[in-house]
């Protein structure tokens, strides 16, 4: 059987046209400034307007792709999209896209162009787009005419004034996947480590109608009235005619903001990035195409990271470096040189106490000039979009791919042939662990990215427009649309409760809802 050759042959980008500066947070909420910018790497914050969500962005991404390649719909075979910011239960975010994407394109191509195009979404928070794009890979194998589109798209949104609020970020990445790609082959040998954990997750959060009743009272005055009283009021039909007169005792809350532990999560991370790592080496070691003693960061040019924040990645990997070292012989010399001696868990009466000495430890390695220069060697190149845009979620990893290859053309970088080394995590937690090769012909691919040129087109905002928006408060679009998909309306009642429609808003028609407000409706939300 002869060997399929498949991978990324284009991708595109799209990131908001406003962004919160990471100085402007820091000052509103009393933080130093240096702290997130030389602590973590954050300078600015992506931040979706009024008319944009999950849809949009993916949307927009998709089209890119579409426009540059002049594909035609009907050879799309599929839309995959990773994403944890899905905006239904039921109906997949995709869905939106493939109907946003029908209306752009049917007028040239045809009502029915993309009838038979295959979509759906894939979650596993920041994981779920290399889970789309694994899974399309193995598609694309089975025949040399199909041809994929893999989409991811997120918007990593946290309660305001909490630990995470500083990482936010927004965006959407789309790839083209098929049979001999331009820009990046990927073999089918991958490195998997899951285990379910609640280091990060989106529960349906339930409230009782008693205690939303005893809230309102409390914000009232009360007046001698009393919840328990007043819930006995209610409709006893099965009718559901309002908010309070749902069929269940508890109603269901759902929020974007996630409920987190971020030591937690960083720990995590850590371990099923080893662990998918090792599964990763034992393959590779298995099929004969690496031995015991080699050592897999010199075999990778680049090493492309899921970054929650920018320095992320260095700071984590300081365990596999070491790893690593210890192969390659080289560990102790470098260990009594710094003087470092590694904690045992043997050694602690409590798993906490050793994992805090563990971490001093490995922190302790990444402040060596050895581990700096390979940082900068290896990885700090896929730091600088993430320090623009903030964490993307499914995207992030992507993001970072586009910035390492954008930064090594304008470097005229030699990286045709090179392997790549790629380090997924999905928090709940999953990480996938797998290798890519550049080809021949990715700098015709890369220069159209114009990654860092459209973040530098970006316009800032101040604090009191990013909380409104935050907040849901904001009335009119900051940037009026033009050239792009957006949200035109949400169904408010009815069987088009919560139904989403969406527009194509031509680049040469500004969209303005203050200069031409759309039709008023009483069972629709105008936003724009």
């Amino acid at each position: 059987m002869q060997h399929s050759i498949v991978g990324i042959d284009d991708m595109a980008v799209y990131v908001p046209k406003i962004y919160l500066p990471i100085e402007t947070l820091a000052e509103a909420r009393s933080i130093e400034y240096a702290k997130l910018n030389k602590g973590l790497g954050l300078t600015n914050m992506a931040i979706p307007d009024l008319h944009e969500d999950a849809a949009t962005m993916a949307a927009n991404a998709v089209a890119e792709i579409i426009d540059k390649n002049q594909l035609p719909p009907q050879s799309i075979g599929r839309i995959y999209l990773g994403t944890e910011s899905a905006l239904d239960g039921a109906k997949p975010t995709a869905t939106y896209v493939l109907d946003m994407l029908l209306q752009k394109y049917q007028k040239q191509y045809g009502a029915d162009c993309l009838l038979n195009c295959d979509v759906v979404d894939l979650t596993f928070a920041c994981v779920g787009g290399v889970d789309a794009l694994h899974n399309t890979l193995d598609w694309v194998r089975g025949n040399r005419e199909r041809i994929g589109i893999v989409v991811c798209s997120d918007f990593a949104k946290y309660e305001l004034a909490s630990t995470g609020e500083y990482t936010q970020g927004a965006g959407a990445v789309a790839m083209l996947v098929k049979h001999h790609p331009r820009l990046l082959t990927i073999e089918d040998h991958i490195g998997v480590a899951t285990m379910s954990e609640h280091d990060f997750f989106k529960p349906q959060r339930k409230v009782s109608k008693l205690k939303l009743i005893d809230e309102v009272l409390e914000l009232i005055g009360r007046n001698g009235l009393n919840a328990e009283d007043l819930l006995k009021r209610l409709p006893d039909s099965l009718a559901v005619k309002g908010i309070l007169d749902d069929n269940d005792e508890e109603l269901t809350l759902h929020k974007d903001t996630p409920i987190f532990d971020g030591p937690f999560s960083n720990l995590t991370y850590q371990n099923r990035i080893r662990e998918a790592y090792q599964n990763f080496r034992a393959q590779a070691e298995k099929e004969g195409f690496f031995s015991a003693n080699d050592l897999m960061t010199n075999r990778w040019a680049r090493l492309v990271f899921h970054l929650p924040y920018a320095f992320h990645a260095k700071r984590i990997f300081s365990e596999i470096y070491k790893m690593e070292l210890e192969l390659e012989g080289s560990w102790v010399g470098l260990a009594e040189t710094l003087g470092l001696v590694e904690p045992k868990a043997d050694q602690f009466n409590e798993p906490d106490d050793f994992e805090k000495a563990y971490a001093v430890f490995l922190r302790a390695i990444t402040k060596s000039d050895q581990y700096r220069g390979f940082i900068k060697e290896k990885l700090e190149k896929g730091q600088r979009a993430s320090s623009e845009v903030g964490n993307m979620y499914a995207c992030s990893i992507f993001l970072s791919l586009m910035s390492v290859l954008e930064i090594d053309l304008q470097e005229s970088s030699n990286l045709a042939g090179s392997k790549m080394g790629f380090f997924s995590y999905g928090s709940g937690s999953k990480s996938k662990v797998f290798e890519g090769q550049i080809q021949s012909t990715w700098r015709e691919v890369v220069k159209d990215f114009k990654l860092f040129e459209r973040l530098r087109q970006r316009t800032p905002v101040d604090y009191k427009t990013y909380e409104n928006l935050h907040r849901l408060r904001q009335q009119t679009s900051i940037i009026p649309p033009k050239g792009e998909f957006v949200i035109r309306e949400i169904g408010r009642e009815g069987v088009t409760l919560g139904a989403r429609t969406y527009e194509w808003v031509d680049a040469d028609t500004e969209k303005n809802c203050r200069e031409n407000p759309p039709a008023a409706s009483s069972s629709k939300n105008q936003l724009f």
